[in-house]
């Protein structure tokens, strides 16, 4: 059926995900879903939403969501957008912001949902080569542009940027947006939001998958100065009207108003993630610095798919990316609950015997 393809579609390279598994009793650190539920205060709103009102569209603005995200960053809600995860705020930010005649930036090794964009909506773009430690390089980025992003923390390393160097960008690039994609600041690293008063330029992009244990209900948010909001809106109403149903506006906005339950589950990724981190490097693994809920490391004496191969045989996944060939030998692991974590290291014991 390729026959009927457009160009466009004959030319695409995917996005991949990362495995959803349908086999039973496997311990899943492959794609960074929190290992606690949500808030009993979604569960709770989601309840409520049950009932004849599901016949109507949802709330096409989604107001009452915008209204929460603004108050929990301290900002207004024309400055704040939302979509249908990350994902889909990210897609609309390339065709809305970052269509221009001077190349996109962003790392040669970060989240490899970006060249499919480029690739998508037919925008040029360079990626700029993480340093030998696989960290960001803010002097690498100033050349002319037609946009940067990046992560911060960066994925899959999970090495953040401080916050002073993304201001440092900031200050030297005017002309263009800069995109901070903030899907695991929650764990460890510096938010910019509190920049976006001061940079007109400044787009910073949320989720709720992660921190917020929503990856089943698909939202994600924008923030950034009115102007940039109101282009995302125009593609948004050009592409559809209703990205967010009734069940996520209301799971979303409770998630952020029960700021207690968010602070103590990011608080014991943390903790874990630090036990998991000094039992990986006690195997011989070398493992980068992470601000985010996920560790890369790779052991100097096994290959890396090998090792994911093996620990998928032992009921366990972790994600392996096979390119490009500086991180073949990484794994990127989900930090999980402690006891899906002392499960991990016991697998790699017997493996590395």
């Amino acid at each position: 059926m390729s026959r009927y393809w457009s160009t466009v579609v004959n030319g695409l390279t995917p996005y991949v995900p990362g495995e959803q598994p349908k086999l039973p009793n496997l311990i899943k650190l492959n794609t960074n879903e929190s290992p606690y539920g949500p808030s009993p205060r979604v569960l709770a709103a989601l309840r409520a939403e049950v009932g004849d009102s599901l016949r109507l569209y949802p709330d096409p603005g989604c107001d009452g969501l915008r209204e929460s995200i603004a108050a929990f960053h301290k900002l207004k809600p024309a400055q704040v957008f939302v979509g249908n995860g990350s994902d889909e705020v990210l897609a609309h930010t390339f065709l809305a912001l970052l269509k221009h005649d001077k190349p996109v930036l962003f790392p040669d090794i970060s989240y490899s949902f970006y060249p499919v964009y480029c690739a998508l909506y037919g925008i040029a773009y360079k990626q700029v080569p993480l340093t030998e430690s696989f960290e960001i390089r803010v002097d690498d980025y100033m050349k002319p542009n037609g946009g940067i992003v990046f992560p911060n923390p960066n994925a899959p390393t999970g090495r953040p940027l401080a916050l002073g160097e993304i201001e440092r960008l900031l200050q030297a690039n005017a002309a263009s947006v800069v995109v901070i994609d903030e899907a695991y600041v929650d764990y460890g690293a510096e938010s910019a939001v509190g920049l976006i008063s001061r940079y007109p330029q400044l787009l910073v992009v949320h989720t709720l998958s992660k921190s917020r244990s929503l990856a089943g209900l698909r939202v994600g948010y924008a923030l950034g100065d009115a102007g940039l909001i109101e282009a995302l809106v125009r593609v948004k109403d050009s592409f559809n009207s209703y990205p967010l149903g009734r069940f996520a506006q209301a799971g979303a906005a409770a998630a952020l108003e029960d700021r207690a339950y968010f602070e103590r589950s990011c608080a014991k990724v943390v903790a874990t993630r630090t036990r998991m981190a000094n039992d990986l490097a006690s195997l011989g693994f070398e493992v980068l610095p992470s601000a985010a809920n996920f560790v890369f490391a790779r052991h100097p004496g096994h290959d890396g798919a090998e090792l994911a191969a093996k620990l998928r045989e032992r009921g366990v996944l972790v994600r392996h990316f096979g390119t490009p060939q500086r991180i073949a030998q990484f794994l990127r692991i989900t930090v999980g609950t402690d006891a899906q974590c002392e499960a991990l290291i016991e697998a790699l014991r017997t493996i590395l015997v």
